[in-house]
């Protein structure tokens, strides 16, 4: 006697399904710290859901890493959504601020003499 079969569903999609089955885009790769937003365009009735979701959490500015995080998959997977949308003017990006290469100690000293006169 053979026992029922469970029917499992499962809500996620395989990546490559929502990339379409690309792995990059046509743009340089967005870091994970490059802050991203909704451009406030309007959006086309058919655009895919995941691009929808996207636009949804970009409504401030999030970091690619969020954006992943939020969506629940890799960020690679998001970088390729991103580059989409930001080709089609739907969600604008500030690329992360550089390191600066010198600091300046003696501005660093003469703040934090500020901060210690005050306490």
């Amino acid at each position: 006697m053979t026992e029922p079969r469970e029917e499992r569903t499962t809500a996620a999609v395989r990546p490559y399904v929502i990339t379409r089955g690309r792995a990059g885009s046509s743009r340089a790769a967005l870091p994970l710290e490059t802050l991203v937003m909704a451009s406030m365009s309007a959006l086309p009735p058919a655009l895919q859901p995941e691009y929808r979701r996207i636009v949804h959490f970009c409504q401030g500015l999030l970091s690619v890493a969020e954006v992943a995080a939020y969506l629940g998959q890799p960020p690679v997977v998001v970088q390729v959504l991103l580059a989409d949308l930001i080709d089609r003017g739907h969600i604008v990006a500030r690329p992360p601020i550089k390191v600066a290469e010198r600091t300046d100690t003696d501005l660093l000293r003469k703040v934090l003499d500020g901060l210690e006169s005050k306490l």
